[in-house]
């Protein structure tokens, strides 16, 4: 099964849920504030996007109000950390599929071809 993870306030996941509902895929949805996820699925993630600064929205409010000394993770624990703390700074939605790949972000065009849908 799909799992789709984010924010239940974000207006992105909520037309991504939108989308799957209107395709009938089914997907369960995980708020990843409420439920952090593991180091080792943000791991996981991060190898999967292309490194951490993929998987990070530095455009977000949270990243601009994070100290300086934040902002540069010298090493994949303080990532870890930092995420785990930070939640919300996992740029969304995070779409992981039953074989386990996993992809950011949302757009129709994006969706179709991520799920196999005709356009």
């Amino acid at each position: 099964m799909t799992i789709l993870y984010g924010l239940k306030n974000c207006d992105t996941c909520k037309k991504a849920t939108k989308w799957l509902d209107r395709f009938g895929i089914a997907y369960s949805f995980v708020d990843y504030r409420d439920d952090k996820r593991s180091p080792e699925v943000l791991v996981d993630w991060a190898k999967q996007a292309g490194g951490w600064d993929v998987l990070v929205n530095k455009s977000s409010t949270t990243w601009r109000q994070l100290p300086a000394n934040r902002k540069a993770p010298g090493s994949e624990a303080e990532w870890k950390l930092l995420l785990r703390e930070y939640p919300q700074l996992i740029r969304r939605p995070v779409v992981v599929t039953a074989d386990g790949v996993m992809t950011q972000g949302f757009s129709d065009n994006g969706f179709k071809q991520r799920f196999g849908v005709a356009k």
